[in-house]
């Protein structure tokens, strides 16, 4: 009986090592730049202004955990079958990109570039179509439809594949991975006036988590492989795509279902304290008779 090898993620060991490197070398500066930023806003407003000590710890917890989800244990896993690959998205995506974008890394990072780079982001912010970007029902869409776009795309046979045979690649997927769920939790968890609350909250990670469901029932229910010998687990392939099917859906539904839940509430809650309950209403008007 022939043996299948299982190269999970290429032939390429040397090129898969630098792309490490490189990750692990992003993460330091990123840490180092939130660092600095959190360090100066403190020094300038006072420990804990603007961004507080609870979200600077999450901040920190989510690079963490982007390092734990791509080297170690995790690694590992992800190298013998898709539903270990499957494992390191859904950490990236629900559990790290969550933590950072609670974090409110904006204006630290901004603090922590030189004033030249703070004057080339100011005239971008200040442009035309970055302006309408900025606002925050049009950043909420936006988001949204990246989050789908990109998850959907690199669980396609040609991008997947390509990922599993190219370290470049796979960075790449990574990458994108979190950066389009960093986009979308900052419109939800972001400290600050511009993020999203209450029905618009709720909807929209209800609605986003529409398509990722979606693509979790397509691998879970496909009645054989949808990608190519080699890259499934060679004992069992239609078995380890079930598998990272459930992975993706039902997490994806719970984690989201629960955020959406937690943040409405958490509106209701504002509401209640701001409008008690038998308090004049604040726009009523007594009319003199």
């Amino acid at each position: 009986m022939p043996v299948v090898a299982h190269l999970a993620h290429g032939p390429d060991a040397a090129g898969e090592r630098w792309s490490q490197v490189l990750c692990i070398a992003a993460l330091a500066v990123v840490a180092a730049a939130y660092g600095r930023g959190v360090h100066e806003l403190w020094l300038r407003r006072g420990a804990g202004a603007v961004v507080s000590r609870t979200r600077a710890g999450s901040f920190g917890a989510g690079l963490l955990l982007v390092a734990f989800a791509l080297y170690g244990p995790v690694h590992e896993l992800a190298e013998r079958s898709f539903a270990g690959h499957m494992v390191q998205h859904m950490l990236l995506m629900l559990a790290a990109a969550p933590l950072l974008a609670f974090g409110g890394a904006g204006l630290p990072l901004l603090l922590a570039v030189p004033p030249s780079g703070r004057r080339l982001a100011a005239r971008v912010r200040a442009s035309a179509p970055v302006r309408w970007l900025r606002r925050p029902t049009n950043l909420l869409l936006a988001a949204g439809g990246l989050h789908s776009a990109v998850l959907w795309f690199w669980h396609l046979p040609l991008p997947y594949v390509a990922a599993e045979k190219h370290p470049a690649v796979h960075g790449a997927e990574h990458a994108s991975l979190l950066g389009a769920a960093w986009l979308l939790w900052s419109t939800v968890l972001s400290p600050g006036v511009h993020r999203v609350r209450g029905p618009l909250a709720f909807l929209s990670l209800f609605a986003t988590g529409m398509p990722a469901a979606a693509l979790g029932a397509v691998l879970t229910l496909a009645p054989r492989p949808v990608y190519p010998p080699g890259t499934l687990a060679p004992a069992a392939p239609l078995r380890d795509q079930q598998l990272a099917g459930l992975i993706m859906w039902v997490p994806m539904d719970v984690v989201m279902g629960a955020v959406a839940v937690t943040l409405f509430l958490s509106w209701l809650r504002d509401l209640e304290r701001r409008h008690p309950a038998g308090a004049p209403s604040p726009v009523a008007e007594e009319v003199p008779l």
